[in-house]
């Protein structure tokens, strides 16, 4: 793979930046786009002083927007792909905050969400669109530029990741709950490096040490990114999701908040459709999944060509890498090769890595039960994904691949405990079908649901 091609100077995809960007990002508009900046700081329902900001008032947003001057002509000349994303980041927030602030207040007085504007006023859909084509992304809020990896602000230089150590650029509610909600994703991504390191690895080596150390390092990686994922628990409570989820709602799935969709004045008189922004945008489980050979598991249903969909919603230099690392991945060569190798040991590590990536699937699907489905009855994830299904679809894509690569290892491996690990596999594929029969039983209760983790001794939290 040619690492070079994985680069458009603010995204690096390589063992030193993961999928981080490659230095920090610019955490305050320059002085010439004072009053967009000013609007946003202005705009969370709490301001970082404490005091109410616009999104706490009824109409505030549509009045301040209403005000805001067209900065189309200065997006255009810039040049430095770090104010561009910085821009990106400021139109993205504002334009959802603008188009789901009414749904937002419908949803605090009757705990249903609400019609947004399918509107969007010229002096943010023209500026918007012009910073979205330089960047080559949808003109909306993205996972990537905007609302999580380029979101964050280092409150200690000098530290590292840690989401207590980092601040929000752009924020909906203001809150530290919606902090921690999304200063996560850009905690587990440092450890992204190790990820990418230990497959640029695999693809060097020569002999089953090789390949062994690869897995090893792969291994130690996803526990790492499981170990950060789990503090999602503590950094953001589940009662509070709902004071910014409605913000992070996209307008493809979501025709009972949009409609037919949002036109976007002086771009063009027909409605558009995009994506909302979603934790299945992050790279991690993705590359893992090309990497180990889960992806040759995926059901062909519509719920898979949704998650490849999502690929098309990445910056294109990591576009480039996933489609680069399949090719290089293609007709499970991990896998394949360590059955022709007999490599017993191989087998044993893959299973477990397989394994690491089952909790990180089971987890957030522990998430979306209790942040979600406890919370509204809207069966809606914010990608416009049906909520019960599109998480087990690929929590069942692992479950079989686990049961190919176990199969093949000895009763009496001196690696793993082949018998207890068939145990709790078996274990894991009963939860996830008592799940679902309550699911897809009338008027499913969501805390039974989660329960049941609890039960079978499966539980995240």
């Amino acid at each position: 793979m040619n690492l070079d091609h994985y680069s458009d100077n603010f995204f690096e995809v390589n063992h030193v930046n993961g999928f981080l960007p490659k230095k920090n990002p610019v955490a305050v508009l320059p002085e010439k786009y004072s009053d967009l900046q000013t609007l946003i700081d202005n705009m969370p329902i709490k301001k970082f002083n404490g005091e109410d900001g616009l999104l706490s008032k009824e109409g505030a947003i549509e009045n301040a927007v209403k005000n805001l001057k067209n900065f189309k002509d200065l997006v255009k000349s810039e040049n430095d792909i770090f104010i561009n994303q910085a821009l990106f980041r400021a139109y993205a927030f504002l334009t959802s905050a603008y188009l789901l602030a009414p749904s937002h207040f419908d949803f605090q007085k009757t705990k249903k969400y609400g019609k947004a504007h399918t509107l969007l006023p010229s002096q943010l859909a023209e500026p918007f669109v012009i910073v979205s084509e330089k960047l080559d992304v949808y003109p909306f809020l993205d996972y990537h530029y905007a609302y999580s990896l380029g979101n964050y602000v280092k409150i200690d230089d000098s530290k590292g990741y840690d989401w207590q150590n980092l601040e929000m650029a752009a924020k909906f509610s203001g809150m530290d709950d919606e902090r921690g909600f999304i200063m996560l994703h850009v905690d587990i991504n440092q450890y992204s490096p190790q990820l990418i390191g230990s497959i640029l690895d695999f693809l060097k080596s020569k002999n089953n040490t090789d390949v062994n150390n690869s897995l090893k390092n792969c291994l130690s990686a996803m526990k790492n990114i499981n170990s950060r994922r789990q503090i999602m628990w503590e950094a953001s409570r589940w009662k509070h999701y709902n004071d910014f989820r409605v913000f992070i709602m996209g307008i493809q799935g979501n025709n009972e908040i949009f409609g037919d969709g949002v036109i976007y004045e002086g771009v063009s008189d027909k409605p558009v459709q995009y994506r909302g922004q979603t934790g299945a945008q992050d790279n991690i489980i993705p590359t893992a999944d090309i990497f180990t050979g889960v992806i040759d598991y995926y059901p062909s249903n519509d719920l898979t060509k949704y998650l490849l969909d999502l690929r098309s919603y990445r910056p294109k230099c990591i576009q480039n890498f996933l489609s680069d690392l399949k090719d290089e991945m293609a007709g499970n060569r991990l896998f394949n090769k360590i059955k022709k190798d007999k490599n017993e040991e191989g087998l044993c590590i893959l299973i477990q890595v397989l394994d690491e990536i089952y909790y990180f699937r089971n987890g957030h699907w522990q998430f979306v039960q209790k942040y979600i489905m406890a919370n509204t009855k809207y069966a809606k994830a914010t990608g416009g994904t049906p909520i019960i299904s599109w998480i087990p679809n690929q929590i069942t894509a692992v479950l079989n691949f686990m049961d190919d690569v176990i199969d093949l290892i000895p009763l009496k491996s001196r690696f793993i405990d082949k018998v207890e690990f068939n145990k709790q596999l078996s274990k894991k594929r009963e939860l996830l079908n008592k799940q679902l029969k309550l699911l897809h039983g009338d008027n499913y209760n969501a805390d039974e649901v989660f329960s049941l983790n609890k039960k079978m001794s499966l539980n995240d939290d």
